[in-house]
C-alpha cells in the first residue's frame, strides 16, 4: 500500500495553490486578531451568536471538503513487459476521489431513481425461452449484495442506524476533546463565552449525515444515477470546491479594485472622481450576462487555438475556472466602488483627517491610518454577502452554457445536464434536486454568517 502511495504524482492546478493560500490566509487574519483587542471582541459578537457559530461550521465544512479535493495526483498506468519506465494516466483525481470510492466503481448504464435497486426506464430483455418483452432491467451494482430484494428496507434500515450510531460516536469524541482543551485553556469569562453547543450539534448532524451518506452508498446510489449511470451523489460532493473557490476567488478579485477606485474617488475628489464614476457607470450599463458569455467565449477561443498549453483536461478546465472567476470579479466590482466612494466622502470631511492635512501628513499615510480603517467595516461586509451571490452566478451562467468547462463538476452544470428530463413522465428529478440540496446549504449558512458579520461590524446597527 505504502509503495502505491509513493508512485502516485502529484498535480498541482493554480486553483490548488489558491485554495491553500486562502485558508492559509483566513486562519492568519484570525490569528492576528489576537493582537487587535477592540477587533477581536468585534468579531466575538459573531461567535456569541448561535446562528452564526453554527453556519461558520458548516462553511468550513465545505472548506474542508473544497481541501480534500484539491489535493491531485496522478495514478501509474501498467508497465509494459522489458520497459522500467513508469508512465502515468492522463486522468487526475483527488483525495476526495479515493475517500468516495465506493461511488465512482458503481456506475449503471443510465437513469436509476435513489436506492432503487432496477433502472429507470424499460428495455427489451430476453426470458430463457427467447421471448423478447419490456421490462425494468435490474442494476448491476445497487443493492447486489442482497440475496433476496425483499430484504432491501430492512438492510436501509440497519446501515441507516450503523451509520447514525458511527456519526454520534465520532461526534461525541470530538465534542470530549474539545472539552477538555477548554478546561486545559480554562474557561472563558461569562461576558465571552461562545455558545459552543450550538457548534457541537451541527457537527453532530454535519457527521452523522456524512456517514449515512458514505455507508449506503456503499451499495445503493443515495441519490441516484444520471443518464450515463454516473452517481449523483458523487457529483453533486465534487461540485462543493467549485462552488466553494468561484465564490471566494471571484469576490477577492473586485477587492483591489474597489478599494483603490472607491477611495481615490471619494478622496481625492475633482477629476478622479469624475473619471472612476465614468467607468463603473459605462461598465454598470453592459448587460453583465452578455459581457460575461463574450469574456467567456474568447477564452474558449484562446483554449482552441493553443492546445499545446493544455495536455491534460484537468489543466483545461482549470485555466477555463480561473478565467471565469477573474471575468465574474471584474464585472462586479462597481457596487463595492460606489459604497467605498460615499463612505471615504464622508470620512473624508472629519475633524481628524482635516486636522491631518493642516499638519501636513501625507496623503497616503491619511488614507492608510484614517480612511482604510473607518471604511474596513464595509468591505468585510460586502467580501461576505457577495460570496452566495457568486456561488448562485455560477450556476446560472453554467445552466446557459458559459459557465465552468463541462468536465467540471459543478451544481450549474448539473442542473443545465438535467433541465431536459424535467419535461419526462415520470419526472427525474433527483439531479436538480441534489445540486439544489447542496448549494442550497451553503448559501443559507453563507447568508446567515454574513448577517451576523454585518451586525457586528456595521457602526449603523449600534
Amino acid at each position: 500500500m505504502m509503495a502505491d502511495v509513493f508512485m502516485l504524482k502529484p498535480v498541482v492546478l493554480w486553483s490548488d495553490v489558491l485554495i491553500f493560500v486562502l485558508v492559509a490566509a483566513l486562519a492568519a487574519f484570525f490569528w492576528q486578531l489576537r493582537a487587535n483587542p477592540v477587533a477581536a471582541a468585534r468579531w466575538a459578537q459573531v461567535f456569541r451568536s448561535r446562528a452564526g457559530l453554527s453556519a461558520f461550521v458548516v462553511i468550513l465544512f465545505y472548506v474542508m471538503i473544497a481541501l480534500l479535493d484539491s489535493l491531485h495526483y496522478r495514478t501509474p498506468l501498467a508497465q509494459t513487459e522489458g520497459s522500467e519506465e513508469i508512465h502515468y494516466s492522463q486522468d487526475v483525481h483527488s483525495v476526495l476521489d479515493w475517500v468516495l470510492s465506493d461511488l465512482t466503481a458503481k456506475d449503471e448504464k443510465t437513469y436509476s431513481s435513489p436506492f432503487s435497486l432496477y433502472s429507470f426506464a424499460k428495455e427489451n430483455m430476453q426470458d430463457e425461452s427467447g421471448n423478447v418483452y419490456r421490462d425494468f432491467p435490474r442494476l448491476q451494482n445497487a443493492g447486489s449484495h442482497l440475496a433476496e430484494e425483499a430484504h432491501h428496507n430492512t438492510d436501509i434500515a440497519q446501515r441507516t442506524f450503523r451509520a447514525v450510531l458511527a456519526g454520534v460516536l465520532l461526534s461525541a469524541v470530538l465534542i470530549a476533546l474539545h472539552q477538555v482543551f477548554l478546561r486545559v485553556r480554562q474557561a472563558q469569562p461569562a461576558a465571552t463565552r461562545v455558545p459552543w453547543w450550538s457548534a457541537y450539534i451541527t457537527l453532530s448532524l454535519l457527521l452523522v449525515a456524512s456517514a449515512l451518506m458514505l455507508k449506503l452508498s456503499e451499495v445503493y446510489h443515495v441519490f441516484g444515477t444520471d443518464q450515463v449511470g454516473k452517481d449523483v451523489l458523487y457529483q453533486s460532493i465534487k461540485a462543493v470546491r467549485t462552488g466553494v473557490l468561484i465564490g471566494t476567488l471571484a469576490t477577492l478579485l473586485t477587492l483591489p479594485i474597489a478599494i483603490i477606485l472607491g477611495i481615490s474617488a471619494g478622496y481625492f475628489k475633482g477629476w478622479v472622481d469624475d473619471v472612476v464614476q465614468y467607468i463603473y457607470t459605462t461598465l454598470s450599463s453592459i448587460p453583465g450576462i452578455l459581457l460575461i458569455a463574450a469574456s467567456v467565449l474568447l477564452i474558449d477561443v484562446y483554449i482552441e487555438t493553443h492546445p499545446e498549453d493544455f495536455n491534460l483536461v484537468a489543466y483545461r478546465a482549470d485555466f477555463k475556472f480561473l478565467a471565469l472567476c477573474f471575468i465574474l470579479g471584474m464585472t462586479s466590482w462597481t457596487g463595492l466602488c460606489r459604497l467605498l466612494r460615499a463612505e471615504t466622502l464622508k470620512v473624508s470631511q472629519l475633524d481628524y483627517v482635516q486636522a491631518a492635512h493642516a499638519f501636513g501628513v501625507s496623503h497616503m499615510r491619511i488614507i492608510f491610518r484614517h480612511i482604510l480603517p473607518n471604511v474596513t467595516h464595509i468591505i468585510l461586509i460586502t467580501l461576505v454577502l457577495d460570496f452566495s451571490g457568486f456561488v448562485l452566478a455560477e450556476a446560472v451562467l453554467s445552466y446557459i452554457g458559459v459557465g465552468v468547462d463541462a468536465s467540471m463538476n459543478s451544481w450549474g452544470n448539473m442542473i443545465n445536464e438535467a433541465r431536459g428530463e424535467l419535461s419526462r413522465d415520470p419526472v427525474v428529478w433527483w439531479s436538480v434536486s441534489a445540486a439544489f440540496v447542496m448549494m442550497f446549504v451553503l448559501v443559507l449558512a453563507a447568508n446567515i454568517f454574513s448577517d451576523r458579520v454585518r451586525d457586528a461590524l456595521d457602526p449603523r446597527s449600534r
